[in-house]
């Protein structure tokens, strides 16, 4: 099916390229054409009136948990599901993803990777859901952060072994735990320095050699540093960002996907979720803002992601985590960038995703009003298209209906 979106605002997000009252012509070959007025093709074209909407490319959420359930102590849940359940639940929220407008999802961390066969699932039309860029199980030190997900992993032969493993799995990319965390139990401090740089640098390598990325976790100043000159792709959270790091991460060009969210879901559950999480947020949470706009204000080039998954971060937040983001200092034009071509580049999937553009696939995103006056209105998207197939009608459906 040939679809024109017609009278419409489009964003996108190539530079600060608008058009106002402009046309979209696309299929599920891809993006045609689009600007102010496009050719229309001969044969049969479904027409949509976008007056006093706007369309922008499909959002990317850059960090998910597919198969973690936001309950107030996933890890402990994750840990006593099978495959099975990890999958059903997966499926679900893929379903959730797409009614909000994710098209695309980065997911680092999921465990006996069913992430790596969602994705394949998605792929091959067996269930609906978002595009899945599939990190699968991570790699950590023995009883790391994450460890009831991951690979664990100590020396630089081991993450080196591990790495390869991941890649003959059918990983996308590789997800290394380079400090410890806030949900799972130990009493080490969410920051202290876990896999060392020289072990880092070995996943590192392993990606460099078939042209993947790696992401990075890190809440403490010194495993921040040791991600980036190890050659991360992306910098998780960071709460503890220093001058140094910032200048390290623009020189490397190393992402920031800060995850400003997934925190501030769990500052108010004291007696909900385990105290322990509740002790260690509470050591770094007002460190956190203060990171992101350290990074913003030298450059530092920042992808969008939610967390989804951990507590009470269900999928489809992302609208959220762009709010926050111009709270604290961005422009709405910079926060939809950050989830959508920014985020693109991070997985290197720019020359498909993330812009409207002729020759692009066409995962389209209609809103009412405009994001760039008002960015709360890419909370409920009133038409999600992936790859040229309607999957939203209204913006209340939960679960998609193609069309």
């Amino acid at each position: 099916m040939t679809y024109l979106l017609k009278n419409i605002r489009v964003i996108t997000c190539n530079g600060d390229e608008i058009f106002e009252n402009g046309e979209v012509l696309f299929s599920e070959e891809g993006i045609t054409e689009a600007g102010i007025s496009v050719r229309k093709p001969e044969g049969a074209v479904t027409e949509i009136d976008g007056t006093g909407k706007t369309v922008i490319p499909g959002l990317v959420d850059s960090h998910v948990h597919l198969g973690m359930d936001a309950s107030p102590d996933p890890f402990s849940k994750m840990k006593d599901d099978g495959p099975e359940e990890i999958a059903f639940k997966a499926v679900k929220q893929g379903y959730e993803f797409l009614a909000a407008g994710i098209t695309t999802v980065r997911n680092l961390g999921t465990r006996y990777n069913a992430d790596i066969k969602y994705s394949r699932a998605v792929k091959e039309g067996l269930v609906e859901g978002p595009r899945v860029f599939a990190a699968g199980r991570p790699i950590v030190m023995t009883g790391g952060h994450g460890h009831v997900m991951a690979v664990e992993a100590d020396g630089p032969d081991e993450v080196r072994k591990a790495a390869r493993q991941q890649f003959k799995a059918g990983a996308d990319l590789l997800k290394v735990m380079a400090t410890a965390g806030v949900l799972t139990e130990s009493n080490e401090g969410p920051g202290g320095v876990q896999l060392n740089e020289e072990e880092l640098r070995c996943a590192c390598e392993e990606a460099a050699n078939i042209s993947k990325t790696v992401a990075a976790h890190t809440i403490g100043t010194e495993g921040i540093k040791n991600a980036v000159r190890a050659g991360v792709t992306t910098i998780e959270h960071a709460y503890l960002l220093d001058e140094e790091g910032v200048q390290l991460m623009v020189q490397m060009g190393t992402y920031l996907v800060p995850t400003l969210l997934a925190p501030r879901l769990i500052l108010d559950k004291q007696g909900i979720v385990p105290d322990y999480m509740l002790n260690k947020l509470n050591q770094i949470v007002d460190d956190h803002i203060n990171s992101f706009q350290l990074a913003l204000e030298a450059g530092v080039p920042i992808a969008a992601g939610t967390d989804a998954g951990t507590p009470f971060n269900v999928p489809g937040l992302l609208a959220d985590e762009l709010a926050l983001m111009v709270d604290c200092g961005m422009s709405p034009a910079e926060a939809l960038r950050s989830a959508t071509i920014t985020a693109a580049r991070a997985v290197k999937a720019d020359s498909k995703i993330g812009t409207i553009e002729a020759g692009k696939t066409a995962d389209l995103v209609v809103v009412d009003g405009d994001p760039l006056t008002d960015i709360s209105v890419l909370k409920n998207p009133v038409h999600v298209f992936k790859e040229g197939r309607l999957y939203q009608g209204t913006a209340t459906n939960k679960v998609p209906e193609v069309q």
